[in-house]
């Protein structure tokens, strides 16, 4: 009797580490795509020259360095943050359909860069990056506050609920700000608001690097801690996991992660929720897996949505995150049609 039991895990584990090493090689193909393709191609011999062997003096490599190299490293960072934080929200809410909007940090990021756009007339995505940072843990943190029942620790249902009507609210304020705001400051803030990478630099990728790695530091902490949760509070309890600690490290990760993408990228919708449910799909319901393969999913997601949208209009593009709930809808749809959504 224990064969089947002993194949079934010999099988797990091997599913486990194709999807491991298939999420890291579509990855790197993708991204070897994000350097050669757009308005202007760039063949592969000179996009291999460009990151070994930069020539100043030849335009390709400026395309591959100077533009297309640093909005890769944001669209990167900014799907393995969306992934892991996806992911982590799944685990702490026990809601599959949970996503890092829902602790309003995509809201705050919105509203501090159109008040910084409107009020301080900023322009550059650097500085639009610091304002988010400052939107989001702001917004995180009060959230946060506002979920917790001081009596019994931190309530999910209480944190989902409050970061919903504090997302409601703060979205009211964001289009009060936009519509009574000058033309030229819409054009800036929805560029920013639509999900794009374009136009990103290595100074951004510099700001969000650290933050990001902090992040999925904390994140990855608390994989065992995620799975013992998901047995029930008390199960959890008995193989002594502090459930509060697991709480505070699961939205610090998440404050950090999500606020990164959102001050790189904009607010992204649906990468968040459908690579977690891809990674669970391949991987089972071990955290400790399930972490790594969401974010290689949501980074694959994002640098691809991104390519498809300077390919489907050129020379003009459409912004990643757009394009990534294009392709994101339906493949939630076929994920939930082929595999059963449970609750975690």
């Amino acid at each position: 009797m224990a064969l089947p039991v002993a194949s079934s895990a010999a099988r797990g584990r091997k599913n486990r580490g194709l999807g491991l090493l298939g999420g890291l090689a579509v990855l790197c193909l993708v991204s070897l795509v994000s350097l050669a393709v757009g308005s202007r191609p760039v063949p592969l011999d000179q996009t291999f020259a460009a990151l070994r062997n930069f020539d100043p003096a030849n335009d390709l490599h400026l395309v591959v360095r100077e533009l297309r190299l640093p909005r890769t490293m944001v669209a990167l960072l900014a799907g393995l943050a969306l992934g892991v934080a996806g992911a982590v929200m799944q685990a702490v809410t026990r809601n599959p359909l949970a996503e890092p909007g829902l602790l309003g940090i995509n809201a705050g990021a919105a509203t501090a860069v159109a008040v910084g756009v409107l009020v301080l007339d900023l322009t550059s995505m650097a500085q639009y990056v610091w304002l988010s940072f400052l939107g989001a843990g702001l917004a995180g943190t009060a959230v946060f506050i506002l979920g917790q029942a001081h009596e019994a620790g931190t309530n999910p249902v209480r944190l989902v609920l409050a970061g919903a009507g504090f997302s409601m609210t703060l979205g009211a304020a964001t289009g009060m700000i936009i519509l009574n705001a000058p033309v030229t400051v819409l054009d800036d803030f929805r560029h920013w608001a639509a999900g794009s990478v374009e136009g990103r630099g290595l100074d951004v990728v510099a700001v969000l690097a650290p933050s990001v790695a902090a992040g999925l530091l904390a994140a990855f902490s608390i994989a065992g801690n995620l799975n013992a949760m998901a047995l029930g509070e008390d199960m959890g309890r008995a193989l002594g996991v502090s459930r509060r600690r697991t709480w505070v490290l699961a939205c610090l990760s998440v404050m950090l992660l999500a606020g990164s993408a959102t001050a790189g990228a904009g607010p992204v919708g649906l990468v968040g929720l459908v690579a977690p449910q891809a990674a669970r799909a391949v991987t089972g319901p071990d955290h400790r897996f399930i972490l790594p393969c969401s974010a290689l999913f949501a980074a694959i997601l994002l640098i691809g949505a991104d390519v498809v949208g300077r390919l489907i209009a050129p020379p003009s593009e459409v912004a990643a995150g757009i394009v990534a709930a294009l392709i994101g809808g339906p493949l939630f749809v076929l994920i939930v049609r082929r595999f059963r959504l449970s609750r975690l």
